[in-house]
């Protein structure tokens, strides 16, 4: 992990749709090459939040800043992998992977030519001319990622990016991109409601209230890389975040 200034910094984010807040008063910060989650009951916006982020809508008040600078989110400052893999039916592995580089406007002769040697490192070897309705929910969820990843982008988004999964293949899922994440140690921000998944990935921890979303804790993990999901540790600390959640309450 990465000291210094903050890759990203998020001040005072609130949101409202109308009547109902969503968010209020959202502050956190992640640092370059560090893997950070947001961590929340479902409905306390930590989907809007990436929202504002990627441009999809505006925040009420607050603001972003990467590298110090304020950003509007609609630079090409984040890469966004959503909750669904959102991989096209009519495109192949290969030509999925590429799509986020196609449409930043490189041709798509050079972005295979980018992709194609990560393919090994993403379990996708031999699967680049596969359609998607052919792969497994994990290998969905690879490409997907690959797609995310390739872009090179300042900040990586992951939206529940498991969650669609079963027990045993979200929990090999997330063995695995913790071992992507050490290779490429890119800058990572994780929204997601599983308690054991922030555990077991994240550096640092932001939990939030249920709606309007807000931090009520901020956790560090102590534990070494790499991690093992039956560390004790992990279930220590899982069992410590579960009750800041439960505990946690509302802004009045």
């Amino acid at each position: 992990m990465s000291g210094g200034a903050p890759k990203l910094e998020l001040r005072g984010l609130s949101k409202r749709f109308g009547d109902l807040e969503v968010l209020r008063d959202l502050s956190l910060e992640v640092r370059a090459g560090e893997f950070v989650a947001i961590l929340g009951p479902s409905g306390c916006g930590k989907s809007t939040a990436f929202s504002i982020l990627t441009g999809g809508t505006l925040a009420s008040a607050g603001e972003v800043l990467v590298d110090g600078a304020a950003e509007s989110g609609t630079a090409g400052r984040f890469a966004y992998m959503p909750q669904a893999d959102a991989l096209l039916p009519w495109r192949r592995v290969l030509d999925n992977a590429t799509l986020g580089l196609e449409v930043r406007g490189m041709p798509r002769s050079e972005a295979r030519e980018r992709v194609r040697p990560l393919l090994p490192t993403f379990g996708l070897d031999g699967f680049e001319r596969a359609y998607p309705f052919q792969l497994s929910g994990g290998m969905r969820q690879r490409a997907a990622l690959l797609r995310t990843v390739v872009q090179e982008c300042d900040v990586l988004l992951l939206d529940e990016p498991f969650g669609a999964l079963d027990a045993l293949t979200r929990a090999e899922m997330q063995r695995w991109l913790e071992s992507v994440w050490a290779r490429f140690r890119s800058t990572v921000l994780l929204v997601t409601h599983d308690v054991r998944e922030a555990a077991f990935l994240a550096d640092r921890i932001y939990v939030l209230s249920p709606r309007p979303g807000t931090v009520v804790a901020e956790v560090a993990v102590p534990l070494p890389r790499p991690r093992n999901l039956t560390d004790p540790l992990i279930a220590q600390l899982e069992t410590e975040l579960l009750a800041r959640l439960l505990t946690a309450a509302p802004p009045a």
